[in-house]
């Protein structure tokens, strides 16, 4: 069923402006699809995130796909997902509210990251994948900014299944970031292993700092940076992941994060 309230134009909101009993303090971050804020809770006293997709989206196939999104965060709840505290549409706008982490993982890695908790990021952002296959889901845009960090430390998978709605509503060829898109998801062909091929390419800048780029051929650049801090059975992992061919690499994150058990005491150095 549509609201019967119009959608407003898509517009960035007014710091300390009002939305329902939220008052925005901030602005997180900007997206093709979605803004992220910071508000303060007038009634629980607490803050959270705020995700509101742009307006222009809010057709009825967006607002199925919305509806199952809130049903499969309530489903799947798991300590590495960011599930939703509440779906509702307020003064016109979609809102997804969320828990309020410290901040992103694309945050963090701008500063220098210790070995331990590195290694701790590999292992948390592998399961949570692997867990959200387990459920069916592809993801579509696994990159740093869709990892939040909580005290722990602790890393969330975000937005699962939200990248995957925005790949039946915008006009494009194929939806997500296409600095870790896998080459067949750039071609409107999403699926498992194109998760996986993006893990790939996201550890291989947790550990170099550098991401590569397409063309993708192995070794990509900084190689040797990577052979200094890994050793050679998570680079074999992660040159699976990376294979141009989906079906030279694994099948899904649960059987990557299967290989990454075998081989988790030889990961870095």
């Amino acid at each position: 069923m549509i609201s019967p309230r119009p959608f407003l134009p898509t517009v960035r909101l007014i710091v300390r402006s009002r939305l329902g009993k939220y008052r925005i303090e901030a602005c997180l971050a900007e997206g093709s699809y979605s803004n992220v804020y910071r508000a303060y809770d007038t009634i629980e006293c607490i803050r959270v995130a705020l995700k509101i997709p742009h307006s222009h989206l809010a057709n009825e196939i967006f607002l199925d796909a919305f509806r199952q999104e809130a049903r499969l965060a309530a489903k799947i709840q798991h300590p590495l997902f960011l599930g939703l505290k509440d779906a509702s549409i307020i003064d016109g706008h979609f809102v997804m509210t969320s828990q309020l982490g410290i901040e992103s993982l694309a945050d963090r890695l701008s500063r220098r990251l210790s070995g331990k908790n590195l290694t701790l990021f590999i292992a948390q952002s592998l399961e949570a994948l692997a867990t959200l296959h387990q459920h069916k889901v592809v993801h579509c845009d696994i990159k740093p900014e869709n990892f939040i960090l909580f005290p722990g430390p602790t890393l969330r998978l975000a937005d699962f299944g939200i990248a995957r709605m925005a790949l039946h509503t915008l006009n494009a060829s194929g939806s997500g970031t296409l600095g870790y898109m896998a080459p067949e998801q750039a071609m409107g062909k999403p699926s498992f292993r194109s998760d996986v091929f993006a893990m790939g390419l996201l550890h291989y800048r947790m550990i170099t700092g550098h991401l590569p780029e397409y063309p993708f051929t192995w070794p990509p650049p900084h190689y040797a940076k990577l052979r200094r801090k890994a050793y050679p059975e998570f680079i074999a992992i992660i040159r699976k992941s990376l294979e141009i061919l989906p079906r030279r690499r694994f099948r899904d994150g649960g059987v990557l994060y299967r290989a990454y058990l075998t081989a988790r005491k030889r990961v870095l150095f």
